[in-house]
């Protein structure tokens, strides 16, 4: 599975962006998809997963309520729709896809990363 990430861009606090993260192959719908982010200087961190199937999400505790990941099987697209952003989700955001039965938040159980959009939220 080959991961391309968008969307990313600068906006200032309070705003919203939708990121987006095309994959390639037949295979989409067999693996769960992560969005993680890391900010300069600090280790990449959870953000969002969705299950294979769409049904099961989960968030991290700083973006839960402000965050919605989604997937569109015909598109073979996960996406990351972010409101009411703060200056700490300045960070470079990432899209992984991973074939663990259960939704991780860990990067070591992601297979396949996608490169990176950057994400810049100005107060």
């Amino acid at each position: 599975v080959q991961l391309q990430a968008s969307g990313g861009g600068l906006v200032q606090a309070g705003g919203s962006l939708r990121l987006s993260c095309a994959a390639s192959g037949r295979t989409f719908n067999r693996y769960s998809m992560g969005w993680f982010r890391q900010a300069p200087g600090k280790e990449r961190e959870f953000v969002a997963a969705i299950s294979s199937s769409g049904i099961d999400t989960k968030y991290a505790d700083s973006v839960k309520g402000r965050f919605t990941i989604s997937r569109n099987y015909a598109k073979n697209t996960v996406s990351l729709q972010m409101n009411s952003l703060k200056p700490e989700d300045t960070a470079v955001y990432y899209c992984a896809a991973g074939s663990g039965a259960t939704l991780s938040v860990f990067p070591l159980n992601y297979d396949f990363w996608g490169q990176g959009t950057q994400v810049t939220v100005s107060s």
